[in-house]
This record gives C-alpha cells, sequence and structure tokens, in this order.
C-alpha cells in the first residue's frame, strides 16, 4: 500500500514552499490557478487578454475558489503557438502581475515565462514564483536570475520549444530520460543557491499521448529526486483527443487525472478548475485520512 494511504497520512512528504516569507505546508497538495492573458492558448486563449476588469474578475475567482497560487502567462506554450517578442510577453504578462498584485496584495503569483528578463519584471512586479517551461534550456540567463531574486523556481521538463516540440518525442527510456534531465539541473540550481524547486514533468510537452500516460503510471519515480512535484493536466489532449472530445469537454477527464497524480505524490495541481480541483483533494483526504 503506497505511503499516501497509511491511516492518518494523506501526503507522504512532509514538504514546504517558502512564499513571500510565509511557509507554506505541502504536506497535503495545493492548487495553482492558471490565468493566461494571451490571446492564443489552448483553452482559455482570449477570455482574459488585456481586459483590466476581467482579469481581476478571473483572479478573484481563482482565490476564493481555495487556490493558493495565480499563474499567469502571456506567451502561450500550446504546440505550435505562435512565437512572440518579449517586449509583447512583457506588455501582457507585467501589467497583469501589477494588477493581480495590487489587487490582491497578500495573493501569490507566479510569473509563467521562460524569460530571464520577464521573470525578473514580473517578480519586481509582485510575483514571487517563477514557472519556467524550459527549465532554463531557452534562456541561459535564468537560472542565475532565479537565484539572485530569491524565489521559488517551477523547473519543467520540455524539449525543444512549442513551435517544434511535437517532433522530438523519441525516448528510448522516457521516466529514466526526464529523471536524469531533473538530476543535472537540480545540481546546477543548488550551486546557484535556488532555495526552493518543484519539478513538472512536462505533460504534453515533447511527449505523445501515450507517453504521457506511461509518465502519470509512474510519477512515484520522481521522489528519488526529493523536491516537490507539479501535475499540470487541466484540460489538455491526452484526455479530451483519447475520449474524442473537446477542451471545454474534459473536466471530468481533468479531475479523474489529478486524483491519479495526487495520489501518485504531486504536491501541486496547475489547473483552470479551481473550485473542482480542490474537491478532488478534500475527498482523497476524506477518504484516506
Amino acid at each position: 500500500m503506497s505511503k499516501l494511504y497509511q491511516k492518518g497520512q494523506f501526503f507522504s512528504l512532509k514538504r514546504s514552499l517558502n512564499l513571500k516569507g510565509n511557509l507554506i505546508n505541502l504536506e497535503e497538495p495545493i492548487v495553482m490557478g492558471i490565468l493566461n492573458v494571451t490571446p492564443d492558448s489552448f483553452y482559455d486563449g482570449g477570455r482574459y487578454h488585456q481586459n483590466d476588469s476581467i482579469i481581476l474578475s478571473r483572479a478573484e475567482q481563482i482565490l476564493r475558489e481555495g487556490a493558493t497560487i495565480i499563474d499567469i502567462g502571456g506567451y502561450s506554450s500550446r504546440p505550435g503557438a505562435e512565437h512572440i517578442s518579449a517586449d509583447e510577453e512583457k506588455k501582457r504578462a507585467i501589467k497583469a502581475v501589477e494588477l493581480v498584485s495590487k489587487s490582491f496584495p497578500e495573493a501569490y503569483i507566479s510569473i509563467d515565462t521562460f524569460r530571464s528578463d520577464v521573470a525578473r519584471e514580473a517578480v519586481t512586479a509582485g510575483a514571487s514564483v517563477v514557472n519556467d517551461i524550459s527549465g532554463g534550456n531557452l534562456d541561459e540567463y535564468m537560472f542565475d536570475t532565479v537565484a539572485s531574486l530569491q524565489v521559488p523556481y517551477i523547473l519543467m521538463h520540455m524539449r525543444g520549444t512549442p513551435q517544434d516540440m511535437k517532433e522530438l518525442t523519441n525516448y528510448e527510456d522516457l521516466t529514466g530520460e526526464i529523471i536524469d534531465y531533473f538530476q543535472k539541473k537540480l545540481v546546477q540550481l543548488r550551486e546557484k543557491g535556488v532555495a526552493d524547486v518543484i519539478i513538472d514533468p512536462g505533460f504534453g510537452f515533447a511527449k505523445t499521448i501515450d507517453q504521457n500516460y506511461e509518465l502519470l503510471r509512474k510519477l512515484r519515480d520522481f521522489e528519488i529526486l526529493d523536491v516537490p512535484l507539479l501535475a499540470g493536466l487541466s484540460r489538455k489532449s491526452m484526455i479530451y483527443k483519447r475520449l474524442g472530445l473537446s477542451a471545454d469537454e474534459a473536466l471530468n477527464g481533468t479531475t479523474v487525472l489529478n486524483t491519479v497524480a495526487i495520489m501518485n505524490g504531486a504536491s501541486i495541481l496547475r489547473v483552470h478548475d479551481v473550485k473542482e480541483a480542490i474537491q478532488t483533494i478534500k475527498i482523497l483526504k476524506y477518504t484516506y485520512s
């Protein structure tokens, strides 16, 4: 029986996360709510793009429904998405971070970017986490920047870029190669003094649908790295394509996969649907505590 199900112990690894000087308990999973200020993200593109009142309404909803972190992104990372300049990304994301930070000063904000200059400006504007889909591979200054900012860093696995990652899915040992990738990156980050690192295996990023499910089944293998694990499964194509649905119809499938992710050791769920993710965590806690 997994450690998760030992009576009185909902989550097996006792960890915390330092956000703006506050220790956030990760003994039970927490939720990160997605706020994309892009016109072309795969599910919510254009819903919150450059409209202050809608951005604030979405941020308020994320917090009201129980999320610990609001993840703000201005660069669409869906497969084949249009590449935009750093200036355009800043125009979208920094404005949103400033707006949310001023309106909800107690909120914890994550900036979803692979660019170190965007990360630095976002933290100055109020963000307290850097969420990097590229694991530092697309900006050689990212690790040094995060070290100097002294904020938690979400280290994701991806090959290539959003524009070409669909062609880079050839692995001999999927889980083993990703663990090796994380081990090397964690050494670099620790040498630079980054204290809090969360790993994200990168569901949908340079992985086929079958590879995504293999990764989900083997999430417990990542416990060897002894860092918190984030699962970003929300409404992704591994759900709706497998079921012959659209992303709009993929909430139920998302809840199922979030449940599996928690049972396999995820500490953070990155989601579009915060209320349902919180309910998932509560039901699992009630069932196995």
